[in-house]
């Protein structure tokens, strides 16, 4: 195993590429730990070491890897830019222009992908704006404390650090794009994957110190079991048959093979579990923004992951999601045209119509499964610390299958990498 990770090395363009992504990375944790200017150090100490007891200031560090609570530069994170994918692929199927710009292809997807950075500077500047007041002290439902984290502000300063945290998201959207294109993996899903596992070991100590030896054990084989079962799942696919039609051409015969169509259990991947978080992420943002007592006491009493009520939403949005996902990430309309239009057919099946409704039929099938896998494995741990009244590392489920999933895409990009160059992969 050890000879195949070094093959990685021996290929010039695929070690440049991975040290790329791992530069990005070391520079998207140093802006994560640099404060923005008229912040208090000592606060932000006192913060964090409340942080854990705070159902909703851990939902919105989850993906910032501690950044949130040090009001670093980076501290937004990729919240902004996925909140802004989620509006619109959500708005793709209501609004003609969009739906026109995602049938273009190409030229379209890039009108769509100006679009949402635009967007993703507006809710940054929203979202900003609401967390220096709330870490002003004026917010106790979001930080479960009034702690202020700028003693001496003022209103130059306020806006000024309003451009700050605005400039950060934009720059780790860049970087995230520099990873996509230059280095390996998709990068707004290495960024994430960065802060999560960076969490797990202060997670993993804060569990034992709360639960005891005991349940951190059986909470530990439990999360062995789970990555087993994740792997397990993510490999586990629907294949349907497709021939193509012999046609000659010319004086050569060409068509009449067979391939196949691979959907996949997880076809989703962890987008899902993204997607959920990050609406379970609105109630919160306008628990900044509408001076309503009763609504805030709710946002803070119930929307954290230790609240049954939360755990049934967050269930129910991954399922959601995922069904919306795969449904936009494969059309059985457009692929019985494909299909149609390429000479081929699904043995036992008709062209067009017939073909579409079983492609329907067999997606929905193997969907349901992957939405309640995805689900299931995200909820269950936060169940069992609800049960047992662990509040400082309640994303476990979340955090796991986001490690892993990242983790397994980006092995098989660096694997088809390797087998194009003929070296031998490591993954089997």
């Amino acid at each position: 195993m050890l000879s195949r990770l070094g093959n990685i090395f021996r290929v010039p363009d695929l070690r440049n590429k991975v040290v790329f992504t791992l530069a990005i990375i070391a520079l998207y944790q140093f802006g994560a730990n640099v404060p923005v200017p008229g912040v208090s150090y000592a606060k932000v100490q006192l913060l964090q070491s409340q942080a854990g007891a705070s159902g909703v200031l851990g939902f919105l560090n989850l993906f910032s890897g501690g950044a949130l609570t040090r009001l670093a530069i980076f501290g937004l994170g990729v919240m902004p830019y996925i909140t802004s994918s989620i509006i619109i692929q959500l708005l793709t199927t209501v609004i003609p222009k969009l739906e026109e710009w995602r049938e273009q292809g190409a030229v379209g997807q890039k009108k769509i992908t100006q679009t949402t950075r635009y967007l993703t500077i507006a809710l940054a500047l929203m979202q900003s704006t609401g967390l220096i007041y709330a870490f002003h002290g004026h917010d106790s439902a979001l930080l479960g404390t009034s702690i202020d984290l700028i003693p001496k502000f003022t209103v130059p300063l306020g806006v000024f650090m309003v451009l700050c945290l605005t400039a950060g998201t934009a720059f780790v959207m860049w970087l995230a794009e520099l990873i996509t294109q230059r280095g390996i993996g998709q990068g707004m899903s290495i960024l994430i994957f960065a802060n999560v596992v960076a969490a797990i070991p202060s997670g993993g100590k804060a569990i034992y110190e709360e639960g005891g030896s005991l349940k951190f054990t059986i909470i530990l084989v439990i999360s062995i079991a789970l990555l087993v079962f994740i792997v397990f799942m993510d490999q586990g696919q629907r294949r349907i048959p497709v021939t193509f039609a012999k046609r000659v051409v010319g004086r050569r015969s060409v068509g009449g093979a067979t391939t196949y169509i691979p959907l996949k259990v997880n076809q989703a991947g962890v987008i899902p579990i993204i997607f959920a978080s990050s609406v379970l992420y609105i109630p919160v943002l306008l628990s900044n923004i509408l001076p309503n007592h009763a609504f805030q006491n709710f946002v803070r009493n119930s929307i954290q992951p230790t609240s049954f009520f939360y755990i049934g939403v967050y269930f129910a949005l991954i399922v959601a999601f995922t069904f919306f996902y795969v449904y936009v990430a494969f059309d059985p309309h457009q692929q019985a045209d494909i299909i149609r239009k390429q000479g081929g057919f699904i043995p036992g099946i008709r062209p067009g119509p017939p073909t579409e409704r079983y492609l329907g039929h067999i997606l929905s099938r193997v969907t349901v499964v992957g939405a309640l896998f995805l689900a299931s494995v995200a909820v269950v741990p936060s169940v069992i610390m609800a049960l047992w009244h662990i509040n400082r590392f309640p994303f476990y489920g979340t955090t796991l299958l986001i490690s892993v999933g990242v983790a397994l895409e980006t092995m098989r990009q660096i694997d088809s990498q390797l087998m194009m160059r003929n070296y031998e992969g490591f993954l089997k």
